[in-house]
C-alpha cells in the first residue's frame, strides 16, 4: 500500500510518497538463455571463486593521536585525547599535568589496516585513521607513532605519518561548509610491519580449498577440473566448501598453486535476489526463474494539509485575542490496479519492464517480489540488506 502524508504550515507542504522513491535495478545475467535454465554455468578462475585454507589477511587496530591541527582538533570536554598526551609526553621526560593541558590542535583516532599473507618485517602498509572524539577535521594533521595490534594482542606494525583528507570542514561564526568525510583519513605506506604472521609453505603435503559460496555442484566441478588439468587425482571433495588438494613427492608447492588457481571450472551460482529497502535498491541475479503468475497490485494515497491561520480581533473591540486557528484537510485516493501477467518462458528482463511499465516504486518492486516468491512464482534466494 502507498502512502502520502502532508503537513502545510501555513501553506509549506511536506510530502512523503512511496512513489517518489526511485527504483534502481541492476540486472546481472549473461543472456537471456541463463535467466531461463538455471542449471546453465559460467566459467571462472579458481583463485576468483575460492581462497586457500591458512592463506588470509588479518586486521590489525591501534589507538593513537593526531597532531598538527589548526584549531579543528577534539574539545576540552574530550578528555582521553588529553590524557593520551599527557602519557606521551610524560615517555618522553616530560611530566605535565593532564588538568593544565590546553590544546585544540590534536584528536585522539584509532588506527586500522589490514595485514596481508606473507608479509615480512619492514613491509609497508596503508592505514586508514578516524577520529574517536568530536574533532571537526583532521585536515593537515600528523600521526604520532602508533602500534598496531592483532587478534592476539600482539603489535604487528607501527603507524606514523601524514593524513591525506579527501574533503574539508569550514566553521566561521557559526557558519559550516563541509565537503565529504574530514573526519576520516588515509596514510599511504603509513604503516611498517615489524611481525609477519608466519606460514611456511615447505613440507605441507595437503592444501584446502575453500569456496566463497558454499556448493556441491560447484566443488565436484572444481575437484574434477583440477584433476584434469593435473592429469592425476590430485583433488578431492570434502563438503559443499572444502576441497583438498594433495601435493605430490617433490611436487614444487608455489608452481602447483600458481597452476591450481590459474584454473578456469564451470560455477553454478545460485539464484538470488538481492534487497535494500533503504536505498530502494533491487539486484536480480541472471539465474533467477519465474513461474507464470499473474500480479494485480494497487495502493492507496493519503493527504493531510494543515493550515494555520491567524484569528484577529474587529478594531477597536474589548476582550478580544488574537489566536492561531489550525484547519486540517484529509484526501484519500484509492488508486486502481494494476495487473501484470508473466507467461511461461518469462525472463527477468520481461518482470523489470513489466515493474517499470507500470510505474512500480522501490517498495512496490520489493513487495511484488516477497508476494511472488510466497506463491512459489520466483525460484530465488531473497536477501534483504
Amino acid at each position: 500500500m502507498n502512502s502520502e502524508i502532508s503537513k502545510s504550515n501555513p501553506k509549506k507542504t511536506f510530502t512523503s510518497s512511496c512513489s517518489a522513491v526511485m527504483v534502481v535495478m541492476l540486472l546481472t545475467f549473461a543472456d537471456h538463455a541463463c535467466a531461463s535454465d538455471p542449471a546453465i554455468s559460467r566459467q571462472a578462475r579458481v583463485k576468483d571463486i575460492s581462497s586457500i585454507e591458512g592463506i588470509r589477511d588479518n586486521q590489525l587496530v591501534g589507538y593513537g593521536i593526531v597532531v598538527g591541527l589548526q584549531g579543528t582538533g577534539d574539545s576540552q570536554q574530550t578528555t582521553f585525547p588529553i590524557q593520551t598526551l599527557a602519557a606521551t609526553l610524560l615517555r618522553m621526560g616530560v611530566s605535565v599535568p593532564a588538568s593544565s593541558i590546553r590544546v585544540q590542535n590534536l584528536a585522539a583516532v584509532f588506527v586500522s589496516a589490514t595485514l596481508p599473507p606473507f608479509a615480512r618485517s619492514g613491509t609497508k602498509l596503508d592505514i586508514t585513521v578516524s577520529s574517536a572524539g568530536d574533532a571537526r577535521s583532521l585536515e593537515g594533521g600528523l600521526l604520532l607513532m602508533t602500534p598496531l595490534y592483532g587478534a592476539d594482542g600482539k603489535i604487528y606494525a607501527q603507524a606514523q605519518g601524514s593524513l591525506v583528507v579527501g574533503g574539508y570542514s569550514i566553521n566561521v561564526n557559526g557558519n559550516v561548509k563541509q565537503f565529504n568525510h574530514p573526519n576520516t583519513a588515509r596514510v599511504p605506506f603509513g604503516a611498517m610491519v615489524e611481525r609477519g604472521v608466519p606460514l611456511e609453505l615447505g613440507g605441507k603435503n595437503q592444501f584446502s580449498l575453500l569456496l566463497n559460496d558454499a556448493d556441491f555442484r560447484s566443488a565436484e566441478a572444481m575437484a574434477l577440473a583440477i584433476n584434469r588439468a593435473l592429469g592425476r587425482q590430485a583433488a578431492r571433495v570434502f563438503d559443499s566448501r572444502r576441497v583438498d588438494l594433495s601435493v605430490a613427492n617433490g611436487e614444487e608447492i608455489p608452481a602447483l598453486l600458481a597452476e591450481v588457481e590459474s584454473i578456469e571450472v564451470p560455477v553454478f551460482p545460485r539464484a538470488k535476489v538481492v534487497v535494500n529497502e533503504r536505498t530502494g535498491t533491487v539486484v536480480i541475479g541472471g539465474t533467477v526463474v519465474l513461474q507464470p503468475v499473474s500480479i494485480l497490485h494497487g495502493g492507496l494515497a493519503v493527504n493531510v494539509v494543515s493550515e494555520f491561520q491567524v484569528s484577529q480581533p474587529n478594531a477597536f473591540s474589548s476582550g478580544g485575542t488574537t489566536k492561531v486557528v489550525q484547519q486540517t484537510r484529509i484526501d484519500a485516493q484509492d488508486k486502481p490496479v494494476n495487473r501484470i501477467e508473466l507467461k511461461q518462458g518469462a525472463t527477468v528482463d520481461d518482470l523489470v519492464r513489466s515493474l517499470q511499465t507500470i510505474g512500480a516504486s522501490a517498495r512496490d518492486v520489493i513487495s511484488i517480489l516477497q508476494a511472488m516468491k510466497s506463491a512459489g512464482a520466483l525460484e530465488a534466494e531473497i536477501e534483504v540488506l
